[in-house]
């Protein structure tokens, strides 16, 4: 007697992550959302009967790609203002775009086009921190994309709220309403400690503890941030941060890029995790973080692209290759931060510092089907002795052919499957037309 399956896929290669091998001659089962069975394809023949299949007989099958940092909505101001150093870059250009320009429906069609861009190049989850979550959420379920979406906290007002406790109240409203909905969850985000106040930082420790959510927040990005820290507060800012009681488990430290060793060591001593963000930070001039002592460490290290105003691009192969070779050349050592880890680090490494390792990140058994399909047909990956190499250092999203999230096709053949594509090229445009009127710095 067979078991009914729904998908059954037979790519020539898996890399499930975990373990850390790859497996030729193998299929994936699913049903329903999750993976059944990863087992030789022999096996699968005689042990399913399934209401799709799919050969893939070039390919390799990798688990869903997990960006742990961006700011989605801010697609839409992609090449808005470049080559500027950060505080520039925000206080002249980004924040004055976003007072006059940032709504709802700004917030829906930038994440629509930034989900779009994410499902092609094998993304499909992603960290989000902005305004309006829940536009955010309408335009990633639309796609049928896993998101965690920040409860994102500011001290100044915008259009979206009028101080801290706005943002807080209206971010937690949002949860309540998508507490439901299996490809929604949430993190704490206050943005960074030069724009978030000791007693709102508090709250949030509170509010952490008390929803079991992950605190999402920029830390050392800058040795300004640094600077005004000591100006201000007499400590640098994770000092600040640990003084208030923000070190922990559930903390994602985005960019963390200027850390003295003893700074390390707390991160280490605390189990926080780390969004790395390697093409943002080199195209602000923010510095490289220390990647290789921080995993020496044995600190989570995942991968996010930043926004697509300050990267351009939101492509976590081109991070996993950046974040390799910088982490060798910074550490003046070839074996560090091989390929394998690379691709730890955007995927289960990503879910880990989410809470959310026990559903995705790696292909296993239980385990929800989020997974994407490489074309290793090309020339250009030819020929091939090791998989996983060639996913970090040789391939390109562009040869990402199919994505499944929760076991639903999302991507098929290169294209997005229910992407409104002229209605979504003329909003762009529309929004384009808007914002072309640079902010006077």
């Amino acid at each position: 007697m067979t078991e009914k399956i729904d998908l059954l896929v037979e790519p020539r290669w898996i890399a499930p992550v975990e373990p850390a091998v790859v497996l030729e001659g193998h299929a994936i089962a699913v049903k329903g959302d999750r993976i059944v069975a990863i087992c030789p394809k022999d096996e699968a023949a005689t042990r399913f009967t399934t209401g799709e299949y799919l050969r893939l007989p070039e390919h390799v099958v990798i688990p869903g790609l997990i960006n742990l940092h961006t700011h989605a909505a801010m697609s839409l101001m992609r090449g808005l203002a470049d080559d500027l150093p950060l505080m520039d870059w925000l206080t002249k250009h980004i924040w004055p775009a976003e007072a006059a320009h940032v709504s709802a429906a700004f917030v829906r069609d930038g994440t629509l086009l930034a989900c779009a861009e994410m499902l092609r190049g094998g993304i499909t989850c992603f960290n989000d921190m902005y305004f309006f979550p829940e536009a955010a959420a309408e335009a990633a379920t639309r796609l049928g994309m896993r998101a965690a979406l920040g409860i994102t906290v500011l001290e100044f007002p915008n259009a979206y709220a009028s101080d801290a406790s706005d943002y807080l109240n209206k971010g937690l409203a949002v949860r309540d309403r998508w507490l439901d909905n299996p490809l929604i969850s949430f993190c704490l985000a206050p943005h960074a400690p030069y724009s978030v106040s000791d007693d709102s930082f508090e709250r949030i420790v509170t509010l952490s503890e008390q929803l079991d959510l992950p605190i999402h927040c920029h830390i050392h990005e800058t040795k300004q941030e640094i600077e005004q820290s000591l100006k201000e507060h007499g400590v640098r800012p994770l000092a600040r941060l640990q003084r208030l009681g923000m070190l922990g488990p559930k903390l994602v430290g985005v960019h963390t890029v200027h850390l003295e060793p003893h700074e390390i060591e707390l991160l280490a001593q605390h189990n926080c995790s780390v969004a790395h963000c390697p093409s943002s930070n080199l195209k602000l001039a923010s510095g490289i973080a220390p990647v290789s002592e921080l995993l020496r460490a044995g600190i989570n290290v995942g991968l996010g692209t930043d926004g697509a105003a300050s990267n351009n691009r939101l492509d976590l192969f081109q991070e996993m290759r950046q974040a390799a070779l910088l982490a060798k050349a910074r550490s003046n050592d070839a074996a560090c931060l091989p390929a394998q880890q690379a691709l730890h680090m955007a995927t289960l490494s990503g879910a880990q510092a989410l809470g959310l390792e026990n559903e995705i990140g790696s292909l296993q058994v239980g385990k929800l089907a989020d997974f994407c399909a490489v074309d290793f047909s090309g020339l250009e990956l030819s020929p091939c002795y090791d998989p996983v190499s060639h996913i970090v250092y040789a391939a390109e999203r562009n040869q990402v052919s199919h994505v499944w999230i929760a076991g639903k096709c999302c991507v098929a053949d290169k294209k997005v499957l229910g992407l409104p594509r002229n209605d979504l090229k003329n909003s762009v445009s529309l929004w384009q037309n808007k914002l072309e009127i640079r902010p006077v710095g």
